[in-house]
């Protein structure tokens, strides 16, 4: 069995300890459709176990940092061949949803109807393992299978996240039916931009201020324009895990008029400095440059008008000597 160097949270680590085998209780990876790529990616389901309350099930994203050239990992006595460093961090289920859902309900959930959750779920998993299949050819790591949609559909977590991207209807105790919608989303996004865009948030990450400093946000007297500008990066942050049809959407639900007209400013005095460094203009031509020849330069010019009378030619240096 392959040995992998990993970073996880640390209630998926408690959980793993104190699995009686020693393993994440739910070890089997997950290839579900990444929901802004919309490509197989794996998700790795746990039972989180924090000291606080009660267990719940969550869901890590697996991503692989790969170093550029070969490398190996020295763990005790042992070496580990493979170099790559597997990071594992929780994500939203709800993200996952939209393009399950999407693969029923397409972009605009609205014309949709409302069905239970089984069904959409069944529906989902076949439609999104026929189009992976066509489109992966050979390569199975991007196929999504119905059997990995249906075990992230059961999910407690899956199970409450229907309802943050989902129009919901009690038709009576037993029954509750859903939508896909497209504008629940962005409220639901919305209210991760707003809790990102604070400023305690945003000064946590260094590349975050250093853009906005580079933006010219952070000067004196613009303070509402570096919160419009904390909002666009939260917006970017966020965008990072929904479709583009979704981003869009999001983007649009904001006003960033002044903070477009402010780069806009910034565009225009950049070019017409470009447009004041003009090359020097030439000296005009002297008599002496109007009487070269055209392919001739000054040095050879000068040649031509040096005296020559007295000096020896030039194949006097190569006859034989005569002896004396």
């Amino acid at each position: 069995m392959a040995t992998h160097v990993a970073i996880l949270p640390s209630d998926a680590l408690k959980s793993s300890i104190n699995a009686p085998s020693g393993s994440i209780p739910s070890s089997r990876f997950l290839r579900l459709p990444h929901p802004r790529t919309g490509l197989a990616s794996l998700f790795l389901p746990y039972e989180s176990c924090s000291d606080d309350g009660p267990k719940r099930n969550a869901i890590l994203e697996v991503q692989a940092v790969a170093p550029t050239n070969a490398r190996s990992w020295f763990i005790g006595q042992e070496v580990v061949a493979d170099g790559k460093l597997l990071v594992m961090t929780p994500i939203d289920p709800a993200f996952l949803l939209i393009p399950i859902l999407q693969s029923v309900y397409g972009d605009n959930g609205a014309q949709g109807m409302f069905r239970p959750a089984d069904e959409i779920f069944e529906d989902a998993a076949t439609n999104l393992e026929q189009s992976s299949t066509s489109s992966a050819g050979k390569d199975a790591t991007l196929i999504v299978s119905k059997e990995d949609v249906l075990e992230f559909t059961s999910l407690e977590c899956c199970k409450s996240a229907l309802s943050r991207v989902c129009d919901v209807k009690e038709i009576t105790e037993d029954i509750t039916v859903y939508r896909f919608s497209p504008d629940k989303v962005v409220e639901y996004l919305r209210i991760k931009v707003q809790r990102l865009s604070t400023p305690e948030t945003v000064e946590v990450s260094r590349t975050l201020v250093r853009n906005l400093a580079k933006d010219g946000l952070m000067e004196d007297g613009k303070e509402t324009l570096l919160e419009v500008g904390r909002t666009r990066a939260a917006c970017d942050l966020v965008a990072q895990y929904a479709p583009p049809g979704i981003r869009s959407l999001l983007i649009a639900s904001y006003d960033f008029t002044s903070l477009d007209a402010h780069f806009q400013s910034i565009e225009d005095e950049n070019a017409a400095l470009s447009v004041g460094k003009v090359a020097k203009p030439k000296p005009p031509p002297t008599a002496a440059d109007k009487k070269r020849k055209p392919g001739t330069s000054q040095g050879v010019e000068k040649l031509k008008k040096a005296k020559t009378g007295g000096m020896a030619k030039l194949s006097t240096f190569f006859t034989k000597k005569v002896p004396a």
